[in-house]
């Protein structure tokens, strides 16, 4: 793609109401979109450790109190299938169907296991590993960002 046809781009979106925009041709992919409408990245940091205020005992001694370790999370075992794009998540490929996949369907690579709408265009996400479903993680009906997870295979 040209720079001339990027910049006309560029100003297509910067002077519309579209917030973003993704072309794919022959010689690439480019993907434009608005300042300021991205979300804000979140760091995750921890608070510093602070030991527990020593505690005067019955002998006049200092103990200090121990913290209990916080509870690990559980560790998802198999294949997580994440959605591809931001939009709305179905398990049916029509309203009243039945899911394409329930907990405990046996799924072949390639083969479709949900539906998610974005922009009015239906898109089949597919299983990216053969096995068994063990968990759906997104419910029907509702929005999914990207990179979340939808489903594990195991």
């Amino acid at each position: 793609m040209d720079l001339r046809k990027l910049k006309t781009l560029i100003d297509l979106v910067s002077e519309s109401n579209i917030s973003e925009l993704e072309i794919t041709e022959a010689e690439g992919k480019v993907r434009i979109v608005k300042a300021g409408l991205m979300p804000a990245p979140t760091a995750m940091m921890a608070a510093p450790a602070v030991p527990a205020p020593a505690m005067p005992t019955a002998d006049g001694q200092r103990s200090v109190a121990a913290a209990a370790p916080a509870p690990a999370e559980p560790e998802v075992t198999g294949h997580v299938v994440t959605s591809p794009m931001v939009g709305t998540f179905y398990r049916a490929s029509s309203p009243g169907a039945k899911p394409l996949v329930e907990v405990g369907s046996a799924v072949k690579e390639g083969e479709p296991v949900c539906i998610i709408e974005a922009m009015k265009i239906m898109n089949e996400i597919e299983a990216t590993h053969g096995g068994t479903i063990t968990k759906v993680l997104a419910e029907n009906g509702q929005p999914v960002e990207f990179g979340q997870p939808l489903f594990v295979i195991e």
